[in-house]
C-alpha cells in the first residue's frame, strides 16, 4: 500500500549543507536540460518553451530550492539556461539563492563541442560570459570541469586569481580524481567536488565521497537519479521505482 498526496515534495525537508560559507539545501536544481527537450547538450535540439522553463525555475525556488547549477554552455538553438535563470529569478535574485556554474568545456554557435578552455585568458572569458548572462557582478561558485588526467594547476590557478580579484566567491571541481583535488587544494580552497554519483553508479566512487567528507568538502553528485545509459541492477530499478512512487 502506498500513500499519495497532492502536495509536492519540498526541498526544505531535505536538510542543508555548506559550500564554503554558503548554506544550501541538499536538493538543488540542475539547469542542463532547461533550455531544450530530449537529450541534453546536442546540436539542433528542440528548444523548450520559454514560459514553461521560467515557470519551472520559479516553482523550484517556491519549493525551497536555493542552489542552482548551470553553465554558459547549457544552451539550445534558441534558449540559454543562464538567460532563463536571469529572467526568471533576477532583478533582484533571492538573497539566499546560490548559483553555481562551470567553466572549461566550450561549444560553438551551432552547439557543437569545441576545444576545452585551457588558457587563463579563455577561462577568464568564460567567467565573464557567465557574469554577463546571469546579470551578476560576481559568481557564487565556479567549478572547473575537467576531462582527462593531466595537471590542472595552470587552469585552477587562473580561477584562483579571479577569486582573489573578487569575481568568484568560491571554487570547486567537476569530473575529477583525488589527485586533481589534492593539486587544486595546494593552490586555493576547494569547497565542493561535483562528480557523477548515485543510482546506477558503481561503489568504487564511494571512497572518494568519504574522502571529501573527511576533508570538509561538499560532494555534489550529478546524475544522482538520472542514470541514463548506465546499466542498472534490479536493486537500482527498485530504488528508482520507490522514488517515483514517493513523488506522486
Amino acid at each position: 500500500m502506498t500513500t499519495t498526496t497532492t502536495t509536492p515534495p519540498s526541498a526544505d525537508g531535505a536538510g542543508t549543507w555548506t559550500l564554503g560559507d554558503l548554506t544550501v539545501r541538499r536538493i538543488g536544481f540542475g539547469a542542463m536540460r532547461l533550455p531544450q527537450y530530449g537529450e541534453a547538450l546536442v546540436p539542433h535540439a528542440v528548444p523548450r518553451d520559454r514560459a514553461e522553463a521560467i515557470a519551472v525555475l520559479r516553482k523550484a525556488v517556491d519549493l525551497g530550492v536555493n542552489h542552482i547549477d548551470t553553465a554558459a554552455f547549457y544552451f539550445s538553438p534558441l534558449r540559454s539556461a543562464n538567460e532563463l535563470i536571469n529572467s526568471a529569478l533576477g532583478g533582484p535574485y533571492p538573497e539566499d539563492l546560490v548559483i553555481a556554474t562551470k567553466v572549461g568545456p566550450a561549444r560553438d554557435a551551432s552547439g557543437a563541442w569545441a576545444e576545452h578552455a585551457r588558457t587563463p585568458e579563455a577561462l577568464r572569458a568564460q567567467v565573464e560570459e557567465n557574469l554577463r548572462q546571469l546579470g551578476r557582478d560576481h559568481l557564487d561558485l565556479v567549478n572547473l570541469r575537467i576531462t582527462g588526467t593531466d595537471s590542472i594547476a595552470e587552469r585552477f590557478g587562473a580561477l584562483a586569481e579571479l577569486r582573489e580579484a573578487g569575481l568568484i566567491r568560491h571554487l570547486g571541481l567537476s569530473n575529477v580524481t583525488p589527485d586533481h583535488l589534492a593539486e587544486a587544494r595546494a593552490i586555493a580552497p576547494v569547497v565542493c567536488v561535483q562528480n557523477m554519483y548515485g543510482i546506477g553508479v558503481r561503489p568504487e566512487y564511494e571512497e572518494f565521497v568519504r574522502h571529501c567528507g573527511e576533508q570538509g568538502i561538499a560532494f555534489v553528485p550529478f546524475y544522482a537519479i538520472a542514470a541514463g545509459s548506465l546499466r542498472l541492477t534490479p536493486e537500482d530499478l527498485e530504488t528508482l521505482n520507490r522514488l517515483h512512487r514517493a513523488g506522486r
